[in-house]
């Protein structure tokens, strides 16, 4: 009889479904609970988007090993698609993220039969191009766009045929959630099953094409997946805004995404979701006491996170183990705390 096979431990923040909930499910939790009521609930769902955009640049950065800020096209390409559906009288929620994520899948898969063949430095100025070319197309393409004018008065988008469109601030930050914590969950589950592979090809692609892997093939379909999220974060940007301009797909929201993932971590989705939030309230809320000086304080955030913490928000549980057996190691033996002894 064969011996059952053993797999390869797996790190806590992927090692399954029951690893993922404790990320994802108390975060969704905490911003439909932390976010105020009013104002402040259509402010935290208009961040969501942005952090489901860094969800897809950390698939690309972290698990293809492609630092990349060309995310921004599928992701206004699922935006725009959006915006012209519900123009158009087509407002079903469902039916608009899959053809977002469609739509978005084409255009990081176009994308990528270029980008996955370049390494490095290349790829990253490659990408700006990307960004920079996405801002300029959106900008006038006035037919598609409406130019620097961009769309608005966006109709609202509903769930089922026949129910009320979602228009309330709750309702949309309660639905923002769901999708975003949703996608999250399903690239994490899809990255787990490969994850061994596109470690291996990360490590060393040499050896992995060297021993039958399609190393281009394995990046273009990360890379393609990740523009399907992309777009879901597109049609997601136009159900919480309902207007679009160039600017939401320019080059700072590139950088944002990307930065969001070395704060996070650049192989952990959930992270790259949990510092777009922590970047957005810190541009958006705490820089609102110093009118001007918000880049300052983003680069103060990053060079703090890089030199306290090297490995982004994921590696915070780590430290705190090790600093827990450091003091363990170092503490007086009565001042450890015993086990409390058992009655005959």
């Amino acid at each position: 009889m064969n011996a059952r096979p053993t797999h390869l431990p797996l790190p806590r923040a992927w090692g399954g479904l029951r690893q993922v909930a404790p990320w994802l499910v108390p975060l969704g939790v905490a911003i439909v609970a932390v976010a105020p009521q009013g104002y402040g609930y259509a402010t935290v769902a208009r961040m969501l988007p942005l952090a489901l955009l860094a969800v897809s640049v950390a698939m690309v950065t972290g698990w293809a090993g492609l630092p990349t800020l060309g995310q921004v096209a599928p992701y206004a390409a699922g935006a725009y698609t959006t915006a012209r559906l519900a123009l158009a009288g087509h407002t079903l929620a469902p039916v608009q993220l899959v053809v977002a994520a469609v739509v978005g899948a084409v255009t990081a898969g176009l994308l990528g039969v270029v980008l996955v063949r370049c390494r490095g430095t290349v790829v990253l100025m490659l990408s700006l191009a990307v960004a920079e070319l996405t801002t300029v197309t959106a900008a006038r393409w006035r037919t598609v766009s409406g130019g620097t004018d961009g769309l608005a008065g966006i109709p609202a988008p509903q769930l089922l045929p026949g129910t009320p469109a979602l228009t309330a601030d709750r309702p949309v930050l309660l639905y923002a959630t769901a999708v975003t914590v949703a996608a999250t969950v399903g690239a994490v589950m899809v990255l787990r099953r490969h994850r061994l592979l596109l470690t291996a090809i990360q490590g060393n692609e040499v050896r992995a094409a060297a021993s039958g892997h399609p190393v281009a093939v394995w990046l273009w379909m990360v890379h393609t997946g990740a523009g399907a999220l992309a777009g879901t974060a597109g049609a997601l940007l136009i159900h919480t805004h309902r207007w679009i301009t160039p600017a939401d797909v320019g080059f700072g929201t590139a950088a944002l995404a990307l930065l969001a993932v070395v704060i996070g971590g650049t192989r952990s989705l959930p992270g790259a979701a949990a510092a777009t939030l922590i970047l957005l309230v810190v541009r958006d809320v705490v820089a609102a006491d110093w009118p001007g000086h918000a880049p300052l304080l983003l680069g103060t955030l990053f060079v703090a996170t890089v030199y306290l913490l090297p490995g982004g928000l994921t590696a915070v549980p780590a430290r705190l183990r090790n600093g827990v057996r450091r003091v363990r190691a170092v503490a007086p033996p009565d001042l450890l705390p015993s086990a409390p002894r058992r009655s005959a």
